[in-house]
């Protein structure tokens, strides 16, 4: 059975072909996009009929729609039919429900305001770090890739943050819905290093307090486990500028959980998005985490404040 990565990159390379069809010309590029059309139509009117035929069958209950809706290729077939069993705010709330505890663990939470007739999902991000700009980005990129996953045929994610602007969501499902559907639209403009979510060696072996330096495209991080908790970070203490790699997480005062820099002896609180313990002004740079169906993702932004 094809990996997720495999199915991924058989997903772009549909949309890749579909736009090199350009160079032949009108017609060429016509005759490829309804040749994906009528692709996607005889296996969907198939995948139409499976499910009629599981619930005729008196199989297709409340347990069977849940596992169809969690199993992240089957889900993106789904949605590209319009046979999805779940609405758009309803997959957005499951969403959410998944990185709750990702944003309680930065002190912070998202409220779903509303999903308008045109596709723009607004949001409300509470809380985080106090002072911590870092943190309330950190957030706001974990929050915006669920959604995105879930549904991505949002059109715009808008989040209203005290400290950080609204990003430009990008496309994260399994398969892309406009490379299945043929409904090519100009590339929008993208930043130079617009976030990405990657892959990270299997963590299953981290111990808890331990500290694991892995790199993520090119970006070196620092991923430490507390209790069944991940917290990820960029591998630099705002201090002296070196590695923070090297030392354990330790127990704090009132139970926190604390990294310190090998170097300058300087304390930062996990559970606090990085925030200092001996100086508040400075932050370990955290980033997103995201654990999709077992394997853990990491964002890594292009740039990310201090």
């Amino acid at each position: 059975m094809p990996s997720p990565s495999d199915l991924r990159a058989g997903g772009e390379r549909i949309e890749h072909l579909l736009e090199a069809s350009a160079a032949g010309g009108p017609v060429a590029k016509e005759r490829a996009e309804e040749l994906v059309r009528l692709v996607v139509e005889l296996y969907g009117g198939g995948l139409e009929r499976v499910l009629e035929i599981v619930h005729e069958a008196g199989g297709l209950n409340d347990e069977a729609l849940e596992g169809l809706a969690d199993d992240e290729l089957v889900s993106s077939l789904l949605l590209v039919h319009g046979l999805h069993p779940y609405s758009v705010e309803e997959r957005i709330e499951r969403a959410l429900i998944k990185v709750r505890p990702y944003l309680g663990s930065h002190g912070g939470d998202v409220e779903l305001l509303a999903v308008t007739e045109e596709g723009v999902v607004q949001l409300r991000l509470k809380g985080s770090c106090d002072g911590c700009a870092s943190s309330s980005v950190t957030l706001k990129l974990a929050v915006e890739g669920a959604i995105e996953e879930a549904a991505p045929e949002i059109v715009r994610i808008e989040v209203e943050s005290p400290s950080a602007a609204p990003a430009k969501p990008g496309s994260t499902n399994l398969i892309p819905v406009s490379a299945l559907t043929a409904r090519l639209r100009p590339a929008e403009p993208e930043s130079a290093n617009p976030p990405a979510w990657e892959p990270v060696p299997d963590l299953g072996d981290l111990a808890i307090g331990e500290l694991r330096r892995v790199m993520v495209a090119d970006v070196p991080v620092v991923i430490g486990r507390v209790g069944t908790d991940l917290y990820a970070y960029r591998d630099s203490c705002p201090s002296c500028s070196s590695t923070v790699f090297g030392g354990v997480i330790e127990r704090g005062l009132g139970g926190s959980a604390v990294i310190t820099c090998p170097q300058c002896r300087n304390h930062y609180d996990v559970r606090q998005a990085g925030r200092g313990v001996d100086d508040a002004s400075l932050h370990l740079d955290p980033l997103p985490l995201l654990d999709r169906g077992g394997v853990i993702e990491i964002a890594v932004p292009a740039a990310v404040p201090a």
